[in-house]
């Protein structure tokens, strides 16, 4: 339900805590060790709230050696923002009406895109050849695989494994991405599509 994501992506920020690690992060990556210090927390305060804004993709997370990394993802946390405003408006009016003309360009080239790309990374019966290095193409294929998926449903990983192996070998990858751009979600290793309103919108990317 479109409700239960946004209410969800939500409760990630729902503490002041998290807050102020969002605000120390905005400057710059710092240490857990040192977020701990600046907010005055222990470090396994910081490490169970960095948990909570990792699953909203609301920041990233490296290891280097023992020492854990965490930097602000700002594209993640200005999309989300809007698939708020989106879900929030879309039985408005829509307001002012954009050129007709220049738009119908936009969707026009957008779809000769799309076609490129599925024509060029999957094969003939359905597999993919590699995952794309490209930003915005590996964001169509995903969004192609997410599309195959059934909304409103939710699946095992195990489930979703073999979906994504029908596709391509390295299913782990696909699964991480699918999370990491918001076309799915996770919950105690349970997996829903997230309303479209929150996909990694290729079309916006430049």
């Amino acid at each position: 339900m479109q409700l239960d994501k946004v209410v969800a992506y939500h409760k990630a920020l729902a503490d002041p805590t998290r807050i102020k690690m969002l605000i120390l992060l905005a400057d710059g990556e710092l240490k857990g060790q040192a977020l701990a210090e600046k907010l005055c927390v222990s470090p396994a305060t910081i490490t169970h709230h960095a948990a909570k804004l990792r699953e909203a993709s609301l920041i990233h997370e490296r290891r280097d050696k023992n020492t854990i990394y965490f930097s602000l993802n700002h594209y993640f946390l200005k999309n989300n923002a809007g698939a708020t405003l989106d879900l929030i408006m879309k039985n408005a009016g829509k307001g002012a009406k954009e050129d007709d003309s220049m738009t119908d360009s936009m969707t026009e080239k957008n779809k000769r895109l799309a076609e490129s790309v599925i024509k060029n990374f999957f094969t003939a019966d359905g597999r993919l050849k590699h995952i794309p290095a490209q930003y915005k193409k590996k964001l169509i294929v995903l969004e192609r695989l997410a599309g195959m998926l059934e909304a409103g449903r939710k699946y095992a990983e195990r489930e979703i494994n073999e979906f994504l192996t029908r596709f391509h070998e390295d299913y782990a990858t696909l699964r991480r991405e699918l999370i990491m751009h918001q076309y799915m979600y996770r919950e105690k290793e349970i997996y829903e599509l997230n309303p479209r309103e929150m996909w990694t919108k290729w079309e916006e990317v430049r």
